[in-house]
């Protein structure tokens, strides 16, 4: 998707993105610092000023934006070439019964068939962790497996699970 920029004499900076649900949004960067955000609900009709935001707020929300405070998990971009497995984040809550345990006394490959593929805790990523590695209160388990996997997975971290 490229951007196309524009000079706008006296005024600043415009850069356009034509969205691909449709549209066109802009964004208008004033000699004074100032950005106006501008959404077009089709490429060619008038623009709606959405908002005007201070040099601040636009790189706050830039970072925002650009994955800086969450990176979600995109699933058209994900590619998972096996079979009709998927990815899935448990979140390890207190009361669960991995809670305490290690990778290897839960068991979690032989009993539900999901491979864990990593331990998100804080900040960090524990990756392809080990048996000794302990599942702690607060962790998120990053797991792969077909659905029947993933339900029998989400009943054994989540003992009052529907699943």
């Amino acid at each position: 998707m490229p951007v196309r920029e524009t000079e706008l004499p006296n005024v600043g900076r415009k850069f356009e993105l034509d969205l691909a649900s449709g549209g066109r949004l802009s964004v208008v960067i004033g000699h004074d610092g100032t950005r106006t955000l501008y959404r077009q609900p089709d490429g060619d009709g008038d623009a709606e000023r959405v908002a005007e935001l201070t040099g601040e707020e636009a790189r706050q929300f830039g970072a925002i934006l650009g994955g800086a405070y969450f990176q979600p998990a995109e699933s058209e971009t994900a590619n998972v070439p096996v079979g009709d497995a998927r990815i899935e984040w448990y979140d390890v809550h207190e009361d669960s019964p991995l809670a305490g345990s290690s990778v290897g006394d839960s068991e979690i490959r032989t009993e539900t068939g999901a491979t864990l593929l990593a331990i998100q805790r804080g900040s960090d990523t524990i990756a392809n962790p080990g048996p000794e590695e302990v599942i702690e209160p607060g962790d998120v388990l990053v797991t792969l497996g077909t659905q029947e996997e993933q339900r029998n997975l989400q009943a054994r971290v989540n003992k009052d699970s529907d699943a």
